[in-house]
């Protein structure tokens, strides 16, 4: 079984600032919730944990599987936000808003990583690291988490784009 999870909270998740590919740690709150999923998940033996190579999603996967150390895979990075990275939700132009707003109908504007690469890249990861029957844990982010569940659902017709992805949600798959 493949556990996908969102990392913990980062203190630019509560300001709604875009951290994308910036490493920024947990705040107290998101080591809670990352105790709390750990929790949550204590009778599942992991036999591999996967992560993206940003401390928020490392840290994560340390507190839910202590005993086992996180392979880093580059495709779990979060989605490139180019310009608008760091930048608050506010401070976005029109067309960063559009795009969030509906994801599947409008391309991502100028700079950013394009949808369809977020989703090729989660399948790549997907297709190379888990086709075993072990229980894996995929430590990564909201837009990449989406990518992959895409990826493994394509008759969801982009429906994950627009779900909300809470800190340390968990999507299985077999």
């Amino acid at each position: 079984m493949i556990y996908i999870i969102r990392h913990g909270q980062t203190e630019l998740n509560i300001t709604n600032v875009l951290q994308g590919r910036s490493n920024h740690p947990l705040n107290e709150t998101g080591i809670r919730q990352a105790e709390e999923a750990a929790e949550r998940l204590k009778d599942i033996s992991f036999d591999v944990v996967y992560s993206s190579p940003l401390i928020r999603a490392v840290r994560t996967a340390e507190i839910i599987v202590p005993d086992l150390k996180p392979i880093i895979d580059e495709r779990l990075i979060e989605m490139e936000y180019g310009p608008y990275e760091g930048k608050g939700l506010r401070e976005l132009g029109p067309e960063v808003m559009i795009f969030f707003r509906d994801f599947v109908h409008n391309p991502a504007p100028e700079g950013m990583e394009p949808l369809d690469s977020v989703v090729r890249r989660g399948g790549e990861f997907m297709e190379d690291r888990c086709r075993t029957t072990d229980n894996i844990l995929i430590s990564t982010h909201a837009i990449a988490m989406k990518g992959i569940l895409e990826y493994l659902t394509p008759a969801s017709g982009g429906s994950y784009w627009s779900k909300n992805i809470k800190n340390c949600a968990v999507y299985t798959a077999e």
